[in-house]
Order: C-alpha cells, then sequence, then structure tokens
C-alpha cells in the first residue's frame, strides 16, 4: 500500500493499544486473594517481542528458509502465530493456507480470510473435500458411525460429533460418546464400540494430516518453513494428530498458556470478532467445542489447573479461584496426568536402534 497505507495501520494499532491492553487487564485480574488468574499474566511486548526474534533466527538462520507459511483456522491460535509472523518476518515472507472441507465451518473460512486480509499477508485457499473424498475420509467416517446408529447418512443431512462425559460430577473413564442429529432435527446419543471409536478418530485425521500435507506443499515450493500453532494447554495434554497438526518446523506460542494468547492476541489487535469466537476443534460436522471433545474445564479454568499441576499448588488453593471444590480440582489434576500418559506417544522422534551421532537432533534447542 506504500508508507501512507502502512503510516494509516501504524495510526490505527496505536489507537487500539489503549483500549487492548484495558481489555488484557481485565482478562488477566486476579480472580481470588493468593492463587488467581494473575499467575497467567505476561508483559505482552517483551513476550512478543521474544517470539518474534526466535522466529527470525529459528527461520532465517536454523532452517535457511525464506519465510513461513501458517495455517488460518480463524481461531486464536493460528492468528496469532500469523500475527506475530508478520510482525517478525514482514508481509511479503507469510502465507497463509485457508483450507476448507465438507465439515468444516463456513465461519472458519471467512474469519480465516479476514485475518489475512487485516495483516495484509496472501491467502491461498485449498478446498480439501476432494482430497478426502478421494481417499475414504468421509465413508470410512460415516461407516464407523453406523456401526452405533445404522439410518446414519450424511449425505441425507444427518451430523455428527464425539463428546466426552463432565468429569465434576464423579471421576470418569475416558470413553467418547457419539452424538448424531437426524435431518429433522432429533439428536441421539451413544457410547461408542472401541473398534468404531477407533476408525472415527483415525479416518478424522485424515483432516489434520491432509491440511499438513498442503502446507508443506506450499513450503517446499517457496522455500519455507512450516508453523505449528499449538498453545501450551494443547501442546501439554496432547491436543494434537501425530504428523498432522502436531507437525511442524516452529511452534511459536508453545510456551504460552491459552489465556496468555488471548492476551497477547488482544495487545496484537486481532479483530474482536475472532477473539470472541469460542475455541472449537472444526472437524465433526455438529458444532462443538473443544471443552465438551477434550477438556475438562473451559480453557481459562484448565490454564488455571495445568500452571498449578505445574507448580505444585495444592487442589484446595486452586478450588476457590475456580468456583470448585477440592474433590473436582482433585478429579482436573489427576486427568491432566493421564493426559500426559496417554499421549506421550505423539511426542516421541521415531525410535531409532542405535543413534547416529553424526547427525544433530535440534528438537529443544
Amino acid at each position: 500500500m506504500g508508507d501512507h497505507g502502512d503510516a494509516h495501520r501504524d495510526t490505527k494499532r496505536t489507537g487500539d493499544a489503549a483500549a487492548a491492553m484495558a481489555e488484557v487487564c481485565a482478562l488477566l485480574e486476579p480472580a481470588a486473594m493468593g492463587f488467581g488468574r494473575d499467575v497467567l499474566a505476561i508483559d505482552c511486548e517483551v513476550s512478543s517481542r521474544e517470539i518474534e526474534e526466535r522466529i527470525r533466527q529459528d527461520v532465517l538462520g536454523t532452517l535457511r528458509r525464506k519465510g513461513l507459511v501458517v495455517g488460518l483456522s480463524g481461531g486464536i491460535d493460528s492468528s496469532v502465530v500469523a500475527a506475530l509472523a508478520t510482525r517478525a518476518l514482514g508481509r511479503e515472507r507469510v502465507v497463509a493456507l485457508l483450507m476448507p472441507e465438507r465439515d468444516s465451518s463456513p465461519a472458519s473460512l471467512e474469519l480465516g480470510a479476514l485475518m489475512a486480509d487485516h495483516l495484509g499477508i496472501e491467502a491461498i485457499r485449498e478446498d480439501l473435500g476432494p482430497a478426502l473424498s478421494a481417499i475414504g475420509c468421509y465413508t470410512r467416517q460415516d461407516d464407523a458411525i453406523r456401526a452405533a446408529f445404522p439410518e446414519y447418512r450424511a449425505e441425507d443431512g444427518w451430523r455428527c460429533k464425539l463428546t466426552l462425559p463432565s468429569l465434576l460430577d464423579a471421576d470418569r473413564l475416558n470413553v467418547f460418546h457419539l452424538t448424531v442429529r437426524a435431518p429433522d432435527g432429533e439428536e441421539k446419543t451413544s457410547r461408542m464400540p472401541p473398534t468404531a471409536y477407533r476408525q472415527i478418530v483415525a479416518a478424522t485425521n485424515f483432516k489434520q494430516r491432509l491440511r499438513k500435507t498442503m502446507e508443506y506443499y506450499h513450503a517446499d515450493r517457496l522455500a519455507f518453513a512450516v508453523a505449528g500453532t499449538p498453545n501450551r494447554l494443547e501442546y501439554d495434554q496432547g491436543f494434537f494428530v501425530k504428523q498432522g497438526d502436531g507437525a511442524a518446523d516452529v511452534k511459536p506460542i508453545a510456551h504460552l498458556y491459552k489465556t496468555q494468547v488471548y492476551a497477547l492476541a488482544a495487545w496484537l489487535g486481532v479483530p474482536e470478532v475472532i477473539r470472541s469466537r469460542p475455541p472449537t476443534t472444526d472437524t465433526f460436522s455438529l458444532e462443538q467445542t473443544q471443552e465438551e471433545f477434550y477438556f475438562a474445564l473451559p480453557y481459562d479454568k484448565m490454564d488455571l489447573c495445568l500452571w498449578a499441576r505445574n507448580n505444585g499448588t495444592p487442589a484446595a488453593e486452586i478450588a476457590p479461584a475456580l468456583g470448585l471444590t477440592a474433590a473436582q480440582v482433585e478429579r482436573v489434576l489427576r486427568d491432566i496426568d493421564a493426559k500426559r500418559r496417554a499421549t506421550q506417544y505423539l511426542h516421541e522422534r521415531p525410535l531409532l536402534v542405535r543413534p547416529v551421532p553424526e547427525i544433530l537432533h535440534a528438537e529443544g534447542r
């Protein structure tokens, strides 16, 4: 746009800064004496500068790539990563991918495009539906659903999602329930047979893996790197698909709790319509929150429980800040530990019979 456009954007950013900082302060205001939301407070300017410097170092230096590809889902995490990458590398070195498919929400495409336009970066749309259909993603998924609901037909307007029972009422087995909605609006829920559940998950994981394949296609043709967008809660608890959304060259916000990502989003000027959107999986055809699919509590309470677990805070001290009983918090903490054990496999590199000392594994540097 030239200097005038840049000046206009700088003026707008300055004008938005005061309102954004007020929002950040409200977001991180202590919820109780002692332990509370203030434990997650960050200096957004310092945090942003640290991440931007690391992106430049990793992408241009360590990886020797020319830029960064970011899959924009219209959610808070990918929006913040795209904003940080743009600040770090410049608009011409960041490419956003918009990747709709049969079951994704139209809002995801709209908000992803909005964020790319807000940043002034190139956005490429790749419709994954035909490829997913060709590989059998939808057919395999629907076949598994019919193990519980034989009448299910996605082509006739049926919709579905997977959920976990609430953890607050009693200890739960992590056994997923399948909910389907008929074309007339009637909903039915049933526990999934283990084999059918595994097939649904395996088929659905095609989506995350194909998205990542598309990101690496564009990264390869541009000599760019690929960004991963998990926050700390997702990364710690294994809320990702191995070799799918878990695959990336850099993961700039994996050390930040989701509450901190929201604070950073406000400081960076991410559009409010994105910041106010509830976190969703955007994987199944029925709308589904991350809380009902995977986590025991809403993200802000899960963040506090995870921080408390990491810092040895007892349940009796956590409970008043969350409005829960100590027994409920204990169940959440046990669930955190259980998920860490169950998903450790997702974090593992390929296992070798013998080390190859000439090859330096740079992960974690």
